[in-house]
């Protein structure tokens, strides 16, 4: 057997162990998952008339608010599963399981890829969910076959992005409670982007913050897929950054990996 056969192999044991692991203790993902989906129910049950008709987005004050605000909550489900990521892989990384994983005959990289694997599938399961309660809350999307599968590849290129992004935080975070309180500002990024309110509507200096943040580009485009509105140059920017955070995170959790076997 080959050596990338060993590290296959390894890697979906890896997998087995945190999907059985995230079946048993539950309440990290059940947690992450809860959020969007209270956030899409109070901004379109609680607050979509007024801010459906302060954006003049619809006809009919706060009846389609929803097929504005539902991308971005859609995509803060993707943002949540972070917060999982970083608070799984520190808990491994402070009780010492990973000390015994390197003292077995086991692909050194198996540990991180079980873990990105895993958390890529939980949260594109929690994404499903989100997108099913939008659905019964009267989202109504206007995308045809293929702009879906370009929205799902969007969400999912975003998902491992943020899933390095978050196994790296992980990885050098002193204990479970500072992972959990790093991956913060990521949840709660697209607010101060378009995807609540178009940043047309905010002031000066926080709508400047707001069209060239992160955020901002990927909503907009996975908007204007679900929508069928057309995304414009958004699409190449959105790709860029998501490329961007998922090299940064990839690399980053590398390193801190290994340099940690070397202690």
């Amino acid at each position: 057997m080959s050596t990338r056969s060993y590290a296959i192999r390894d890697s979906m044991t890896m997998l087995r162990r945190n999907l059985k692991h995230a079946l048993r203790y539950p309440s990290v993902t059940v947690s992450a998952l809860a959020m969007p989906i209270l956030m899409l129910l109070l901004f379109t049950y609680a607050f979509g008339s007024a801010l459906g008709t302060g954006i003049g987005a619809m006809p009919v004050a706060g009846t389609e608010y929803i097929d504005y605000v539902a991308p971005g909550i859609i995509l803060m489900a993707a943002t949540s599963g972070a917060l999982a990521t970083a608070v799984g892989v520190c808990v491994d990384m402070t009780e010492g399981i990973v000390n015994r994983f390197r003292t077995m005959a086991i692909s050194r990289a198996s540990f991180l890829t079980g873990h990105v694997v895993g958390s890529v599938i939980q949260t594109l399961l929690s994404i499903t969910l989100v997108i099913g309660v939008a659905l019964l809350t009267g989202f109504r999307p206007g995308a045809t076959p293929v702009e879906w599968i370009a929205a799902v590849g969007l969400l999912a290129l975003l998902t491992l992005a943020l899933t390095w992004l978050a196994a790296a935080i992980g990885l050098v975070a002193k204990n479970p409670e500072t992972a959990s309180n790093i991956p913060m500002p990521l949840m709660f990024l697209p607010f101060i982007g378009s995807a609540i309110v178009p940043p047309e509507s905010m002031p000066t200096g926080l709508r400047w913050f707001a069209e060239y943040q992160p955020f901002t580009p990927i909503i907009e485009t996975l908007r204007g897929l679900l929508m069928g509105t057309g995304i414009g140059s958004s699409a190449i920017t959105a790709l860029a950054w998501c490329v961007g955070l998922g090299l940064v995170g990839y690399l980053w959790a590398r390193a801190a990996f290994y340099r940690g076997a070397e202690r």
